[in-house]
């Protein structure tokens, strides 16, 4: 049971980071500025669930991993400390000041570099993220 949640924790908070680096990314290159402004608003309440599902999914890995020394949860353990740097320096405050910059109007070289960090370190994230979850997907014999 504990093996299932912290699979369908960890694929929901990916595709919580693939949701908000796509809206974005779209928003920004396709749609309209009120589109921008309300995908902006959007992720940083959606923060309130992403938060939560990012420390369960840590929690219940360091659970499940105990002391194991296997070369796959080695390496999702290095992994783990860039994830979770790079979600609470970078990401978590990126979207929470340009969510503010876009609903008071401010789209300037401030905004547009923040944004560039956000999508670079989100990228990076899912990367990292997406290793993860095929290293744990190895780990439990869902690989042949």
């Amino acid at each position: 049971m504990k093996h299932k949640l912290h699979a369908a924790a960890a694929i929901l908070a990916f595709l919580f980071i693939a949701a908000f680096w796509g809206s974005t990314l779209v928003s920004e290159i396709f749609l309209s500025t009120d589109t921008v402004v309300s995908v902006k608003r959007g992720i940083a309440w959606a923060l309130a669930g992403f938060i939560p599902l990012m420390l369960m999914t840590a929690g219940s890995g360091f659970a499940l991993a105990g002391q194991g020394r296997h070369p796959l949860l080695l390496a999702k353990r290095r992994r783990m400390p860039f994830i979770a740097a790079n979600g609470l320096l970078i990401l978590v405050p990126a979207a929470l000041f340009l969510s503010t910059r876009a609903q008071s109007g401010q789209f300037d070289t401030v905004f547009y570099t923040v944004q560039a960090i956000e999508l670079i370190a989100g990228a990076i994230n899912l990367l990292l993220l997406g290793r993860n979850i095929h290293d744990g997907m190895h780990l439990h014999g869902r690989f042949a």
